[in-house]
């Protein structure tokens, strides 16, 4: 079961020992599947497959070829400063500036190991390994248990990689390692994330009792979550009876958030941005479905209790002199997207539902009946109809008008009117029983 060496490979003798003079000319680790890396990478339960290339100069003995396979998450910063009992006048505790404790968490997701060489000879400390190459292949599974999606960030990792260390009796370890991409998947069409988010605030703007008016916002998305690339519909409604001059703005906002020794640390940035028109005062605006596209983002991470990585989205509007307005609603940014509707569907969808009150204004009460049937038939119909030879002279003198009248008005009559008692019942249904419930 031992993966084989493609060169050549001998114990060590009398004249080959610890002193070889073999040199490393290359040693290289290559994962079998390159686009995983750089794309959506591995999941929890994939295999992962390649190689160790090792080129030599010369025979050289070696101890050992492991490799190992880790990944954890990790946290670590120090606090800005911290309280020195005494310093201070009458010995009272001031905080000195410089670097406080330092708060550290370590989680471990992933270890495997593997020897890629096979033991000595008994009695026998190395192998001789011939010059020329050598490429050592290798195979394992990553645990079934959900792995944590890779992720650097502020103040804290979480890192995956494959490390191949070649050991050598006479000098140091040589190691080579490549990183190694996880992703927890997220389905964005799951029914927790297909509800939409409803928030709406008010605000009064002025200082005392010198206001000048209300500001207030009421803003809606299709959906809780989204993934890489997709524009958000959102809609609004702003309405500005201040006497200001203000301007609503939409924007992502990525919160990452450590745990470790008790405390929490946060780091909060806004990944992307757009800009509504400006609201004169007394005026309104309203935004039926304003995109806002997702940059390439790390997907949320909830899963891991020392890093979360969230995501919301906040509309919110500037105002001149005063404190903004602003709400918040949460998103989840996922890897597997909506299979449902478009985004252009159901923004369309959306924007239809959101002025349905004109339907009830036009509708009338009782509808009136159709039009008669003679009244539809148009002229051109009309004029396909009548004979190409003039009627006898005789006829046209005994009837008051021309004989084509009589034809077309025999031609185009209208149906009968619309009755919901059948003239012509069937005899199944004459026979039929009624029963009624008292």
């Amino acid at each position: 079961g031992f993966p084989r060496s493609r060169g050549a490979m001998a114990a060590a003798g009398p004249g080959l020992g610890p002193g070889a003079g073999g040199t490393v000319k290359t040693l290289a680790l290559v994962l079998e599947d390159e686009a995983r890396r750089g794309g959506g990478g591995y999941c929890s339960g994939d295999t992962v497959s390649g190689q160790v290339l090792l080129e030599l100069a010369g025979p050289l003995p070696l101890r050992g070829l492991r490799l190992e396979a880790a990944g954890r998450a990790r946290v670590a910063w120090s606090e800005s400063s911290g309280a020195v009992p005494g310093a201070g006048t009458w010995g009272v505790a001031v905080r000195a500036p410089g670097p406080g404790p330092r708060r550290e968490a370590e989680v471990r997701y992933l270890d495997i190991r593997q020897s890629l060489l096979r033991d000595p000879p008994e009695g026998e400390e190395s192998l001789i390994l011939l010059d020329g190459r050598h490429e050592f292949p290798f195979s394992f599974q990553l645990p079934q248990e959900p792995l944590v999606t890779s992720f650097t960030g502020k103040y804290g990792s979480i890192q995956y990689y494959v490390k191949a260390t070649l050991e050598r009796p006479a000098a140091p370890d040589q190691s080579v390692q490549t990183e190694l991409q996880i992703i927890s998947h997220i389905d964005v069409s799951s029914p927790a994330l297909l509800t939409p988010v409803l928030r709406s605030q008010e605000k009064m703007v002025g200082c005392w009792f010198f206001t000048s008016g209300p500001v207030s916002l009421s803003a809606k998305i299709e959906r809780k979550g989204y993934c890489n690339g997709e524009a958000i519909p959102i809609y609004a409604e702003i309405e500005n009876c201040s006497s200001r001059l203000i301007v609503p703005k939409a924007a992502i906002f990525q919160t990452q958030t450590y745990l470790a020794s008790g405390k929490t640390k946060t780091f909060r940035h806004m990944v992307a941005n757009v800009r509504g028109n400006h609201i004169a005062s007394g005026s309104t605006d309203t935004w039926n479905g304003k995109t806002l596209k997702i940059p390439p983002v790390s997907p949320s991470i909830l899963d891991c209790c020392i890093i979360r990585v969230e995501y919301s989205l906040a509309v919110y509007i500037h105002i001149p002199g005063a404190k903004k307005l602003m709400i918040e609603m949460p998103l989840v940014i996922g890897t597997i997207p909506c299979i449902g509707f478009s985004s252009r569907n159901s923004s369309i969808t959306s924007q239809f539902s959101m002025d349905m009150s004109w339907l009830a204004l036009t509708m009338p009460e009782h509808p009136e009946a159709p039009p008669n049937y003679a009244d539809v038939v148009s002229e051109e119909e009309f004029s396909r109809h009548v004979p190409a030879y003039p009627p006898p002279i005789d006829c046209e003198e005994q009837l008051c008008c021309p004989v084509f009248a009589y034809i077309q008005e025999f031609r185009f009559q209208p149906p009968p009117l619309y009755s919901e008692i059948d003239p012509h019942p069937t005899d199944v249904e004459e026979i039929q029983p009624v029963s009624f419930m008292l």
